[in-house]
């Protein structure tokens, strides 16, 4: 029995030593004049999540609901204490007003130096902090402006067309229509999109579905292909791909251009608007190790890969099932191409599509890729709304943006399941109140892809809705259910959808 108690009174002791560790932020909230979800050991406020009980998206929208007339309230995501800002003009001020307090993302991979850390990732525009980050978003915040999307828009065009082409044959091969699952789809349209445009490697995910861009997310860590940044310098190659842009960011001669008139209004709703920050001129460019190129091409590519993918399998799952919004679409559609006159779509043709950006925003806002977004508070930040609510939050601590609530939050936007364009039409968005209305996120630390991002998806619906017509199929799931956990937005059971080719 002596033994025993040996063994057992440390062990007791170092049982005692890591509940300890795991719940000492349990009552972080309890001296905060703001309400906090429970917290239970180990997994915070997310046991759901942790059990799979809801999605993400579900869960982001059900803690957005439970507290419907507070400003702020608390919870813990695992261990960690987050500040959950549900009033728009709150994250109107975190996110913009006094953004220098909350400059940073919450770090992925545990506390990382940007100075010393070896992490590919820590490296991206995401993972960048502080001055760094600054820097980094100052030199690269040209290369996606409108005009150099235009220069990029045929890359994507060709893409687009390759992929119709590939349906087009294969649905007349094998005889009339065929069901395809749309994730799948889009994945590999994206795959070939970031492959041409942010690595400059033609790639065809589709005729060749084993190819290594595909399977392996390719050696992000070397450009061992024809068009690396060496053999361009050398041989004087201009191609109009992200490589070539951060070649001329590197070199500082990338500059922001005011646009026109015409383009401010026609560039799209969900777009957004790039900072002080951003706009700064960086007159000798940076100092960009071919390691921080590449980096920044991952980031291009996995948000591509990723976001826009999911975006386009939820937009297509709501045209299908939603014929009325597929055939208005496919009337415009139908001018534009008729006003081209024969020619090649254009960049400029799919932004002056206004109920093609009214469609895509108002998926964006059903199913918004980013259930959520983080801002990490880096020094003390009294949180004072001019009335009633004052409290600091403390530095070091994280900030959550519940965009999923504030989406479908019928205060802001009147039944919020049903599928409605017309909520972002000309006479309809100034209606829409700023701050809840967020899916590339707000404030200097935005997306900076969301150009790039809403040109692919309008481009590829472009294409598909003039050759094809979306059906359901005995697959097509409705109402669409999402995959639990802490999975990112995913449909259950796929999305299934019917290619049927237009009568010529």
């Amino acid at each position: 029995m002596e033994i025993d108690l040996v063994y057992l009174v440390p062990f007791l002791a170092m049982l005692y030593i890591v509940y300890h560790y795991i719940t000492k932020d349990n009552n972080y909230f309890h001296d905060k004049p703001i309400p906090s979800l429970v917290a239970q050991p180990l997994f915070g406020s997310t046991l759901q999540l942790v059990r799979k009980k809801m999605s993400l998206h579900e869960f982001m929208i059900a803690i957005y609901n439970k507290y419907p007339l507070v400003k702020v309230f608390g919870m813990h995501d695992l261990t960690t204490p987050v500040f959950v800002v549900r009033d728009p003009e709150l994250i109107k001020r975190i996110g913009v007003k006094d953004f220098e307090y909350f400059i940073n993302h919450r770090p992925i991979f545990g506390s990382s130096d940007n100075n010393n850390s070896h992490s590919l990732f820590d490296r991206t525009l995401f993972g960048l902090k502080d001055q760094k980050w600054r820097d980094m978003r100052a030199t690269l915040s040209p290369a996606f402006t409108g005009s150099k999307m235009r220069q990029m828009f045929e890359l994507v065009g060709e893409c687009c067309e390759s992929m119709v082409k590939f349906y087009k044959d294969e649905v007349r091969t094998k005889g009339g229509s065929q069901e395809y699952e749309m994730k799948d789809v889009f994945t590999r349209f994206a795959n070939d999109v970031i492959a041409t445009c942010a690595f400059g490697i033609k790639v065809d995910s589709l005729r060749n579905a084993e190819n290594d861009f595909y399977e392996n997310g390719i050696q992000m860590s070397k450009f061992q292909r024809p068009n690396t940044v060496r053999t361009r310098k050398a041989n004087g190659i201009v191609r109009h791909d992200m490589v070539h842009l951060l070649m001329q960011a590197r070199k500082g001669v990338l500059k922001h251009q005011k646009e026109t008139k015409e383009e401010e209004e026609m560039k799209g709703f969900a777009t957004v608007e790039e900072s002080e920050v951003g706009r700064v001129q960086v007159s000798k460019g940076t100092e960009m190790s071919e390691l921080e190129m590449v980096a920044q091409c991952v980031i291009f590519f996995i948000a591509g890969f990723d976001a826009v993918s999911t975006c386009l399998t939820f937009l297509v799952h709501e045209l299908t099932v939603n014929r009325e919004v597929q055939d208005k679409l496919y009337e415009e559609i139908r001018h534009t191409t008729e006003s081209l006159a024969g020619s090649p779509l254009t960049y400029d043709a799919v932004q002056k599509m206004q109920y093609l950006d009214m469609v895509v925003s108002e998926s964006l806002r059903m199913w918004s890729p980013n259930p959520s977004t983080d801002r990490l508070c880096v020094r003390d930040y009294v949180l004072d709304d001019g009335e009633s609510l004052k409290f600091t939050i403390d530095k070091d601590t994280v900030v959550f943006f519940p965009i999923a609530g504030l989406h479908h939050d019928p205060k802001y936007f009147p039944n919020p399941g049903k599928f409605d364009p017309e909520r972002f039409s000309p006479e309809n968005r100034d209606k829409i109140h700023p701050g809840t209305y967020l899916p590339f996120g707000i404030g200097p630390r935005n997306c900076i892809g969301s150009r790039f991002a809403l040109m692919e998806v309008k481009a590829i619906i472009y294409y598909m809705l003039k050759e094809f017509t979306l059906e359901k199929t005995p697959n097509t799931q409705v109402p669409l259910q999402l995959g639990k956990g802490f999975a990112g937005m995913r449909s259950e059971k796929g999305v299934f959808v019917e290619l049927r080719p237009r009568k010529e």
